[in-house]
């Protein structure tokens, strides 16, 4: 069966009611309360326009510097040899050699925090790319930890005769002055 379609050709559509002011912006793009809303939504809209306008914008902080702050201890690498040495690792270029800071939780390393300098050592740049993570599964933690704890008594003792570290004696559990 056919029905017929109320369209007719050639006439222009019109609306059989006026649509309804509930679309919930104004023409200036600020939110509006439905019609037929309550007083209360009225007032509670009206509000909150009222409070985006007069709050004023807050200062932004500045950024963060994506390098870290340069130490004296952290410059005193510059041209040292490696203390590290990992055998087969180490390229034994002073050119390449950086304050290498200790990844152990007892040493003040933690989730986007680096240990203290005096927490450190020089080594090379494959040494340290090595201790920082490219001997997992390979050698046991506590061969590297025991090569990394050589090698800071012999930084620390390069910078004292620097004058770069005070009488500091470490200890695993603890940093204490000397006497």
């Amino acid at each position: 069966m056919l029905t017929r379609s109320p369209l007719k050709q050639g006439k222009p559509l019109q609306r059989k009611k006026a649509m309804s002011r509930g679309s919930g912006f104004s023409r200036a793009g600020t939110k509006t309360p439905a019609a037929g809303a309550g007083l209360l939504r009225v007032a509670a809209v009206q509000a909150k326009a009222r409070d985006r306008e007069a709050k004023p914008a807050k200062p932004r902080k500045p950024m963060k510097s994506s390098r870290p702050k340069m130490t004296p201890i952290r410059a005193s690498a510059r041209g040292q040899d490696c203390t590290l040495r990992f055998p087969g690792i180490c390229n034994r270029n002073p050119e390449t050699t950086a304050w290498c800071h200790s990844n152990r939780l007892a040493d003040g390393k933690g989730m986007g925090l680096k240990a203290p300098d005096h927490h450190g050592c020089y080594g090379c740049s494959d040494c340290h790319a090595w201790l920082d993570g490219g001997y997992a599964g390979h050698v046991a933690r506590e061969v590297v930890d025991a090569r990394f704890d050589a090698a800071r008594a012999e930084s620390q003792e390069k910078l004292r005769a620097l004058g770069l570290m005070p009488g500091i004696c470490h200890d695993r559990d603890n940093v204490k002055e000397a006497a």
